[in-house]
């Protein structure tokens, strides 16, 4: 029998170089990752191997160096750079009595903890079952208890297992049945706002690249923003208006991340969808990342997976006040504005925004036009 040791708020990390090219920069995200779900680092376990140990990920010499490090620091939380099979995190936790986190785990507990409305609640629920439901199959020991008897729920001889199967399915499917509705009633406010011919535009782009502060000066609201990954994770919508074009819904939607949890992206497709709905997408990218041009792949790489790829994009550089670049705009061969450089902290460019979003607009109301003489 093995019930799961407690956690804490000090902990380990756990990084192994398996020889991807971009390690030092996953490692420094599991940092600000670990920040961001609120633990104080004590230390950091590294090592490097061809292929990852089936028993401990690690190895068990190198789970032996974790053992005393986490003993000689009172940590009571190993988390890891990276996914671990059930089995794994159960034999570590077992050898290290403390609690293991994964990077998926990681992830999903800093949406639990930063979901505020209804519907970020129901899909940040949804991914945590997801993931939970892998680690059912070969998970803790200590669900294959008989459950029995009067007033137990299950029937007689059905394993603790089986039932936590059963809830497990009876929830989920709960959950997707109110988040479908939710998607409903979002897409009966899309088609209002076609109806009405106002321009909807999604802010979308790697975490922590300024989206929050960005839509808050566009909008003259008080959106939180914070300098830490997924500061904001449900989208939020307001009605601007634009001298040159009229009035436009701006929607600051939740930042991606390398290897963003697949279980996330399919729960957070509701909210997504805004995004893959939009007229127009204003990809905010940090300038000052030394990773930048690794990050617009990754954002990429997830609106392609949201049916978001062929929305019109303009890459919108932010944060040039942070290497002495002046702002400006770039246009493609048909002379369409493509690229802007701005800075969301001083307010430099932020008007080459608002004439990327009037001209745009005015390619959306041509399109209506044509749209409805073909009618």
């Amino acid at each position: 029998m093995f019930d799961r040791p407690s956690g804490g708020d000090a902990a380990i990390l756990v990084s192994l170089d398996l020889g991807e090219p971009d390690y030092e920069d996953s490692l420094m995200e599991l940092h600000q990752l670990v920040s961001s779900a609120g633990l104080q680092v004590k230390g950091i376990v590294q090592g490097r191997r061809p292929k990852p140990d089936a028993k401990y990920f690690i190895g068990s010499g190198k789970a032996e160096e974790l053992s005393a490090e986490m003993k000689a620091t009172e940590a009571r939380v190993a988390v890891f750079n990276h996914d671990l099979t059930p089995s794994q995190q159960r034999n570590l936790e077992r050898l290290l009595e403390a609690r293991v986190v994964d990077r998926t785990g990681l992830i999903l507990d800093i949406f639990a903890q930063r979901a505020q409305s209804h519907e970020g609640k129901l899909q940040v629920e949804l991914a945590q079952l997801e993931h939970l439901s892998t680690r059912l199959v070969r998970g803790w020991t200590h669900l294959e208890r008989q459950k029995g008897g009067i007033g137990v729920r299950g029937g007689p001889g059905e394993t603790q297992l089986e039932l936590d199967r059963r809830m497990l399915r009876v929830r989920v499917k709960q959950l997707r049945e109110k988040l479908d509705k939710l998607k409903k009633q979002r897409g009966m406010q899309r088609r209002s706002r076609k109806r009405s011919q106002v321009m909807s535009v999604s802010l979308v782009g790697y975490t922590n690249a300024g989206k929050s502060t960005l839509f808050n000066k566009l909008t003259q609201s008080g959106v939180y923003a914070a300098d830490q990954l997924f500061a904001t994770l449900d989208t939020t919508s307001r009605k601007i208006f634009i001298p040159e074009g009229g009035s436009v819904v701006l929607s600051d939607t939740v930042g991606f991340i390398k290897h963003l949890p697949h279980a996330l992206v399919e729960a957070f497709g509701a909210t997504l969808e805004e995004a893959a709905q939009a007229d127009l997408l204003l990809h905010i990218v940090d300038t000052a990342s030394n990773n930048r041009d690794e990050q617009i792949l990754q954002v990429n790489k997830v609106l392609e997976e949201i049916g978001a790829s062929r929305v019109p994009q303009v890459l919108v550089l932010n944060q040039i006040d942070r290497v002495g670049m002046e702002s400006g705009l770039e246009r493609d061969e048909y002379g369409r504005i493509c690229k802007v450089r701005v800075s969301a902290k001083t307010g430099e460019g932020l008007h080459l925004l608002r004439q990327v979003m009037a001209e745009h607009q005015q390619v959306v109301a041509e399109q209506a036009i044509q749209f409805t003489a073909l009618a």
